[in-house]
C-alpha cells in the first residue's frame, strides 16, 4: 500500500516540528516528561516493478530519507496512549482492547501490529507514544508500511522479543550499553509479514509484502532486489544518479478496490492458466492461451509477466553499471502499466512525457501502484537542478497543478 486516505506521515498540527529531536519535543510537551525509546522507519520507492510482488515476481525497490518517527515510553496501567503530529486528538485504549475506532483511523495501523504481536504470543503491556513523520502524502512511499515498521520496532526496544515463523521465542539480551542486538534478515523477514498481516487482517487492505520489507532491508547508496516467489533481498550500489519524487496532485487512494481488483485478475488468470501464480508463466505461454481468460485477466497477466522479465533485465544492466538502459526500462514499463495495467492517469502520463523530454532524465514511471499518486525519476546528478526546475514549470503550464519536485537520498531501513 502506497498511501493511505488518514495518513499519519505529514506534520499538520504541531507547526514547526521538522526533525528527528522534535519527535522528543511532542512526547515531552504532551506526557511531560521524556521518551525512553526513539525509533524511525523510512518510506519507500518503487523503482521497478509494478504489481509484480503479490504475483511471486520480482521487484526493485528503495527506502529513501522520508520517515515516520516514533518516541515511546512505558506504562504499567495496562494503558496505551498515542499521539501524531498530524491529528490534533490523542488515541487512548487499554491493551485488551483493540478495536477501530472511526474517530481516529490513523491508529488502526498501530492497533493491528500490537493485535498481531499478540497473536503470536509477544507479551506487552502498556506504553506512551508520540508519531511524527515528514512522508509526504500521495507520493508512494507508504507512510503506513512505515507506521507498522515502527511500531513492531518500538514493542521490541519497550518489551524485547524475538520472531521465528511459528511465533514469539526467547528475548535478545541489551549489551553494555542498553541496546538491543540488530535484526538479521530471517528476522527482518518475520517482522515484515507481521506488518502485512496487521494491515491485511485489521485495517482492511490486501496489501504485498513490497512495502513493509522495504521499510526494514533498505541499504544507502543501494537498490534492494527483492524476488517475492522465495523472500530473498539482495542489493545493487545505485550511485550517480539523482532520485526525484513528482506528485502529480491527484489524489491517490487504494482502500477504494482498485488494487484489490487488480489482484483478484492476476489471481484468476494464474488458476485458469494452471499455475501458481503468474511467476510461473512465461510470455509465450500466457498468448498460446491468450483465450482462456477474459480480456482484463489476459491484459493483467500480460503487464505482470513482462514486468518479472523487464526486472531482470533491469538487474543486469544495473549490475553493468548501464544506468541508461536501466532508465529504458523504467520508461518500458510506464506504458505497460498505462496501457495493460490501466493503473496511470493523464497527470502521470503528463509527467513521464515531459521527463523523457528533458535531456537529463535517464528513465521514469508511476510508483507505488498507480491511480493517482507520483512518478519517481531517474536523472543524471549534475541536472537534477535543472530537472526540478523544468518540471515544475512545464507540468503547471500543461496541468494547472502546482509541482515540487522532491530529491530523494537513498538511506538504511528501519532502526
Amino acid at each position: 500500500m502506497s498511501s493511505t486516505p488518514n495518513d499519519v506521515s505529514t506534520d499538520r498540527t504541531h507547526k514547526g516540528l521538522r526533525s528527528v529531536p522534535d519527535v522528543q519535543t511532542l512526547f515531552k510537551r504532551h506526557f511531560a516528561y521524556p521518551a525512553v525509546h526513539l525509533v524511525r522507519a523510512p518510506g519507500r520507492l518503487e523503482l521497478l516493478g509494478n504489481h509484480t510482488d503479490y504475483n511471486e515476481g520480482l521487484v526493485m525497490s528503495l527506502a529513501v530519507n522520508k520517515y515516520i518517527h516514533m518516541a515511546s515510553a512505558p506504562r504499567s496501567d495496562g494503558k496505551i496512549e498515542l499521539i501524531s503530529s498530524s491529528f490534533p486528538e490523542r488515541e487512548l485504549f487499554w491493551i485488551s482492547d483493540l478495536k477501530k475506532n472511526p474517530v481516529a483511523p490513523w491508529a488502526d495501523y498501530v492497533k493491528g501490529v500490537l493485535a498481531q504481536l499478540r497473536k503470536r504470543g509477544v507479551n506487552f503491556s502498556g506504553f506512551n507514544a508520540a508519531i511524527y513523520g515528514d512522508i509526504p502524502m500521495g507520493a508512494g512511499m507508504s507512510s503506513s508500511a512505515a507506521l507498522e515498521v515502527a511500531t513492531a520496532l518500538t514493542i521490541r526496544q519497550l518489551y524485547p522479543f524475538s520472531l521465528t515463523e511459528t511465533g514469539a521465542t526467547v528475548p535478545p539480551k541489551r549489551n553494555a550499553k542498553r541496546e538491543l542486538p540488530p535484526l538479521v534478515a530471517a528476522e527482518k523477514m518475520h517482522f515484515a509479514k507481521l506488518c502485512q498481516a496487521a494491515e491485511n487482517q485489521f485495517v482492511g487492505v490486501q496489501s504485498g509484502l513490497l512495502d513493509q520489507i522495504s521499510s526494514l532491508f533498505g541499504k544507502a547508496w543501494n537498490a534492494m532486489s527483492i524476488d517475492f516467489k522465495f523472500l530473498t533481498v539482495a542489493h545493487e550500489p545505485m550511485i550517480g544518479e539523482a532520485i526525484v519524487v513528482c506528485n502529480s496532485g491527484v489524489k491517490h487512494e487504494l482502500v477504494g478496490g482498485e488494487y484489490n481488483e487488480l489482484r483478484q485478475n492476476c489471481f484468476s488468470a494464474a488458476s485458469k492458466l494452471g499455475a501458481k501464480s503468474l511467476r510461473s508463466v512465461e510470455l509465450k505461454f500466457l498468448e498460446a492461451n491468450k483465450g482462456r481468460l477474459l480480456p482484463r485477466e489476459y491484459e493483467c497477466a500480460r503487464h505482470v509477466v513482462s514486468e518479472i522479465g523487464r526486472v531482470a533485465f533491469a538487474e543486469r544492466a544495473l549490475c553493468e553499471d548501464d544506468h541508461r538502459q536501466f532508465g529504458q526500462c523504467m520508461f518500458a514499463s510506464h506504458e505497460s502499466s498505462r496501457t495493460l495495467l490501466k493503473n496511470s492517469t493523464r497527470e502521470l502520463d503528463l509527467l513521464v512525457e515531459l521527463a523523457r523530454a528533458h535531456p537529463g532524465c535517464l528513465g521514469a514511471r508511476l510508483t507505488g501502484g498507480g491511480f493517482g499518486g507520483a512518478t519517481i525519476n531517474l536523472v543524471a546528478h549534475h541536472q537534477a537542478e535543472n530537472f526540478i526546475e523544468y518540471m515544475a514549470r512545464e507540468y503547471e503550464k500543461r496541468s494547472g497543478y502546482k509541482l515540487a519536485p522532491l530529491f530523494c537520498q537513498i538511506v538504511d531501513g528501519a532502526g
